[in-house]
């Protein structure tokens, strides 16, 4: 990789997705992953109502064990939810009304792969969307007075033949939370994402109802999921991974 999409010299930097990731990473205090719909909602609703939430490989066939080991609830498909009421899933919405459940296995295919690669970089790894980006914004500020090299991912979604898809919710969330912070050190790339939620934030429900993720969820019959989204600063709740599981901060 060049060393220049590391964005080294910059305090506080931005990129896409599970490589973006690595490449900003390096030598970063933080990283905050971005994946509004629905992987980071999901982990911030869950641990509003202080249920840990363990992330894990999306499709991989050892989730199941993993939350027997752990005495924990295997999150399902958002469809298999449908099936099974009460249950489960990576549906935000599927949440708010969950009882008796403490520690949940979260498969995601973007936020929750990304978190756990993090993870192992070394960096404190932060959980934020529309929902919470002023908490984390306000969680990061004395961190970045004390010299935090922080990380922001917006995680982006995948197109069919597994390449990368920009997503403007993601772009806007991770620019929510920059929008909550002092420009110093930060990227160009930091700067764009900051000025796509400015750009934005008037109609913020508005836009991120129309905006392509939502519309895919929506069509489908989660509407519901769109909506807890939008909920823009409605969450004081910071989730921290910490020894693999996001808990609040």
């Amino acid at each position: 990789m060049d060393p220049a999409h590391t964005q080294a010299g910059h305090q506080v930097r931005t990129d896409w997705g599970p490589t973006g990731a690595a490449a900003i990473a390096d030598g970063a205090d933080v990283a905050v992953v971005v994946d509004v719909l629905s992987f980071t909602t999901t982990v911030t609703v869950a641990v509003e109502r202080d249920i840990a939430v363990h992330p894990f490989g999306w499709h991989d066939q050892r989730a199941e064990a993993y939350a027997e080991e752990l005495d924990a609830t295997l999150a399902v498909g958002r469809f298999e939810a449908l099936e099974r009421p009460g249950s489960v899933s990576l549906s935000p919405a599927s949440l708010t009304g969950v009882a008796g459940v403490d520690r949940l296995v979260l498969p995601s295919p973007n936020g929750s792969t990304i978190s756990a690669a993090l993870a192992a970089s070394g960096a404190t790894v932060v959980a934020a969307c529309l929902r919470n980006a002023p908490a984390v914004a306000g969680w990061l500020r004395p961190r970045l007075d004390a010299g935090a090299v922080v990380a922001v991912v917006p995680a982006g979604e995948r197109w069919a033949d597994g390449t990368l898809r920009p997503a403007a919710e993601d772009l806007w969330g991770a620019g929510a939370v920059l929008a909550g912070l002092e420009e110093r050190g930060f990227s160009p790339e930091s700067r764009l994402a900051r000025a796509a939620y400015r750009a934005v934030a008037g109609d913020l429900t508005g836009e991120l109802t129309a905006c392509a993720g939502a519309q895919e969820l929506i069509g489908k019959g989660f509407a519901a999921d769109v909506a807890v989204a939008a909920g823009h600063g409605g969450s004081r709740v910071v989730p921290v991974l910490v020894r693999g599981a996001f808990v609040a901060g």
